[in-house]
């Protein structure tokens, strides 16, 4: 069992909201790309696990808009966000 004295330090570094955003989105997508390369490279195994990061992806989508409607944003943010129809938007992410 660890013991922890003191408060928790948060590193600042990896808090700044937009920067981090962008640094771990581009991270992600580098280990993604390197994933596609092994994949590339014989490991015909792999393969379904690309597939099923494309899947959780596009649950983590799902979710994130999920998420902005209820924190406020309209169709019309979220869809000009993904160039996409507001339409377009509903249909895929609104409710039936």
């Amino acid at each position: 069992m660890q013991r922890h004295d003191g408060p928790k330090r948060v590193n600042a570094a990896l808090t700044t909201p937009r920067k981090t955003n962008a640094e771990f989105a581009g991270f992600t997508r580098r280990v993604i790309r390197a994933h596609a390369r092994r994949v590339a490279t014989g490991d015909v195994e792999a393969l379904t696990d690309l597939v099923q990061l494309s899947r959780t992806v596009d649950r983590a989508v799902d979710d994130a808009v999920v998420g902005l409607r209820e924190f406020g944003y309209s169709w019309a943010e979220i869809a000009g966000r993904l160039k996409i129809s507001k339409q377009a938007a509903q249909q895929r992410w609104g409710k039936p």
